[in-house]
Protein backbone atom coordinates (compact mmCIF):
# COMPACT_ATOMS: atom_id res chain seq x y z
CA UNK A 1 0.00 0.00 0.00
CA UNK A 2 2.77 2.62 0.73
CA UNK A 3 4.88 1.51 -2.76
CA UNK A 4 1.16 2.33 -4.14
CA UNK A 5 1.07 5.76 -2.53
CA UNK A 6 5.05 6.50 -3.36
CA UNK A 7 4.33 6.07 -6.79
CA UNK A 8 0.84 7.94 -7.17
CA UNK A 9 2.81 11.22 -5.00
CA UNK A 10 5.85 10.75 -7.25
CA UNK A 11 3.60 10.69 -10.86
CA UNK A 12 1.10 13.64 -8.73
CA UNK A 13 4.49 15.48 -8.42
CA UNK A 14 5.92 14.56 -11.79
CA UNK A 15 2.79 16.08 -13.62
CA UNK A 16 1.58 19.46 -13.76
CA UNK A 17 3.46 20.53 -10.17
CA UNK A 18 3.07 24.35 -9.14
CA UNK A 19 6.20 26.41 -9.48
CA UNK A 20 7.78 28.87 -7.65
CA UNK A 21 10.36 31.05 -8.77
CA UNK A 22 13.95 29.06 -8.35
CA UNK A 23 16.85 30.27 -5.94
CA UNK A 24 19.94 30.70 -7.61
CA UNK A 25 23.37 29.85 -6.56
CA UNK A 26 24.76 32.95 -4.44
CA UNK A 27 21.20 33.79 -3.23
CA UNK A 28 20.19 34.34 -0.09
CA UNK A 29 18.58 32.01 2.18
CA UNK A 30 14.91 32.42 2.00
CA UNK A 31 13.04 34.49 5.01
CA UNK A 32 10.39 32.24 5.82
CA UNK A 33 8.81 30.89 9.16
CA UNK A 34 7.25 27.54 9.94
CA UNK A 35 6.60 25.13 12.68
CA UNK A 36 8.92 21.94 13.27
CA UNK A 37 7.43 18.97 14.69
CA UNK A 38 7.13 19.81 18.05
CA UNK A 39 4.44 23.21 17.17
CA UNK A 40 7.73 25.43 17.93
CA UNK A 41 8.37 28.51 15.47
CA UNK A 42 11.24 28.11 13.29
CA UNK A 43 12.45 31.55 11.55
CA UNK A 44 14.80 29.83 8.78
CA UNK A 45 17.16 33.20 8.39
CA UNK A 46 17.94 32.74 12.24
CA UNK A 47 18.54 29.51 12.68
CA UNK A 48 20.40 28.58 9.36
CA UNK A 49 22.08 31.92 8.30
CA UNK A 50 25.42 30.90 9.93
CA UNK A 51 27.48 27.97 9.08
CA UNK A 52 26.31 24.99 6.91
CA UNK A 53 22.36 24.78 6.78
CA UNK A 54 20.79 22.01 4.54
CA UNK A 55 17.57 22.31 3.47
CA UNK A 56 16.04 19.26 2.52
CA UNK A 57 11.82 18.61 0.69
CA UNK A 58 10.66 15.60 0.46
CA UNK A 59 7.25 14.50 -0.86
CA UNK A 60 5.12 12.93 2.30
CA UNK A 61 6.29 11.51 5.90
CA UNK A 62 6.82 8.39 6.07
CA UNK A 63 6.21 6.68 2.74
CA UNK A 64 9.22 4.77 1.22
CA UNK A 65 11.54 7.36 -0.84
CA UNK A 66 11.09 10.45 1.70
CA UNK A 67 11.59 7.58 4.65
CA UNK A 68 15.16 6.51 2.83
CA UNK A 69 15.84 9.89 2.63
CA UNK A 70 15.54 10.89 6.68
CA UNK A 71 17.04 7.86 7.45
CA UNK A 72 19.92 8.42 5.33
CA UNK A 73 20.52 11.97 6.91
CA UNK A 74 19.99 10.16 10.31
CA UNK A 75 22.68 7.63 9.43
CA UNK A 76 25.44 10.20 8.56
CA UNK A 77 24.53 12.32 11.30
CA UNK A 78 27.65 12.09 13.31
CA UNK A 79 29.77 13.34 10.12
CA UNK A 80 26.95 15.77 9.41
CA UNK A 81 27.54 17.29 12.49
CA UNK A 82 31.11 17.09 12.61
CA UNK A 83 30.91 19.36 9.33
CA UNK A 84 28.74 21.73 11.43
CA UNK A 85 25.84 21.56 9.29
CA UNK A 86 22.12 22.18 10.50
CA UNK A 87 19.61 19.99 8.80
CA UNK A 88 15.69 20.95 8.35
CA UNK A 89 14.03 18.89 6.15
CA UNK A 90 10.42 20.34 5.35
CA UNK A 91 7.04 18.45 3.80
CA UNK A 92 3.42 19.46 3.40
CA UNK A 93 2.76 17.09 5.96
CA UNK A 94 1.02 18.43 9.42
CA UNK A 95 2.83 18.90 12.54
CA UNK A 96 1.50 15.65 13.94
CA UNK A 97 2.65 13.69 11.32
CA UNK A 98 6.41 15.16 11.39
CA UNK A 99 6.53 14.35 15.04
CA UNK A 100 4.74 10.61 14.59
CA UNK A 101 7.65 10.70 11.25
CA UNK A 102 10.66 11.76 13.37
CA UNK A 103 9.46 9.68 16.49
CA UNK A 104 9.19 6.24 14.26
CA UNK A 105 12.41 6.56 12.67
CA UNK A 106 14.46 8.43 15.58
CA UNK A 107 14.95 11.47 13.18
CA UNK A 108 17.60 13.85 15.27
CA UNK A 109 16.50 17.08 13.46
CA UNK A 110 13.87 19.64 13.14
CA UNK A 111 10.96 18.82 10.46
CA UNK A 112 9.10 21.54 9.23
CA UNK A 113 5.64 21.25 8.73
CA UNK A 114 4.53 23.08 5.34
CA UNK A 115 0.80 22.76 4.84
CA UNK A 116 0.79 25.88 3.27
CA UNK A 117 3.46 25.38 0.98
CA UNK A 118 4.79 28.72 2.26
CA UNK A 119 8.29 27.37 2.71
CA UNK A 120 8.02 25.11 -0.59
CA UNK A 121 7.21 28.64 -2.39
CA UNK A 122 9.90 30.90 -1.15
CA UNK A 123 12.62 28.30 -2.16
CA UNK A 124 10.78 27.29 -5.69
CA UNK A 125 10.37 24.01 -4.72
CA UNK A 126 7.65 22.72 -7.22
CA UNK A 127 4.94 21.20 -5.55
CA UNK A 128 1.85 19.41 -6.30
CA UNK A 129 -0.66 20.99 -3.88
CA UNK A 130 1.14 19.73 -0.43
CA UNK A 131 3.48 17.47 -2.72
CA UNK A 132 7.03 19.02 -2.91
CA UNK A 133 9.11 17.80 -5.10
CA UNK A 134 12.13 16.40 -3.45
CA UNK A 135 14.98 18.32 -3.69
CA UNK A 136 18.23 19.96 -1.47
CA UNK A 137 19.60 22.95 -0.33
CA UNK A 138 22.70 23.93 1.41
CA UNK A 139 23.63 27.19 2.28
CA UNK A 140 27.01 28.69 3.79
CA UNK A 141 26.32 31.33 6.15
CA UNK A 142 22.89 32.07 4.50
CA UNK A 143 24.46 31.96 1.23
CA UNK A 144 22.98 29.03 -1.08
CA UNK A 145 26.03 27.19 -2.22
CA UNK A 146 24.70 23.83 -3.72
CA UNK A 147 21.54 22.70 -5.00
CA UNK A 148 20.22 19.13 -6.04
CA UNK A 149 17.06 19.32 -8.07
CA UNK A 150 16.51 15.79 -8.26
CA UNK A 151 17.76 14.77 -4.27
CA UNK A 152 18.50 11.48 -3.62
CA UNK A 153 17.16 8.97 -1.56
CA UNK A 154 19.34 6.21 0.33
CA UNK A 155 22.76 8.91 -0.49
CA UNK A 156 21.45 12.29 0.63
CA UNK A 157 23.76 12.80 3.34
CA UNK A 158 26.47 11.19 1.37
CA UNK A 159 25.64 13.92 -1.74
CA UNK A 160 25.78 16.72 1.15
CA UNK A 161 28.87 15.75 2.57
CA UNK A 162 30.94 15.30 -1.33
CA UNK A 163 29.11 18.82 -1.90
CA UNK A 164 30.69 20.36 1.36
CA UNK A 165 34.27 18.22 0.85
CA UNK A 166 33.84 20.55 -2.87
CA UNK A 167 33.63 23.73 -1.09
CA UNK A 168 37.26 23.19 0.38
CA UNK A 169 38.95 22.83 -2.94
Amino acid sequence: MKLALALLLGLAIAGSAAQAAEIDLGAALPNVQSVDQNGKPVDLVAEGGKGLTLVYFYPKADTPGCTKQACSIRDGWTKLKAKGIRVFGVSGDQVVDQKAFEEKYHLPFPLLADPQNKVMDAFGVPHKGQYAQREAFLFKDGKLVWRDTHAATEKQADDVLKAVESLSK
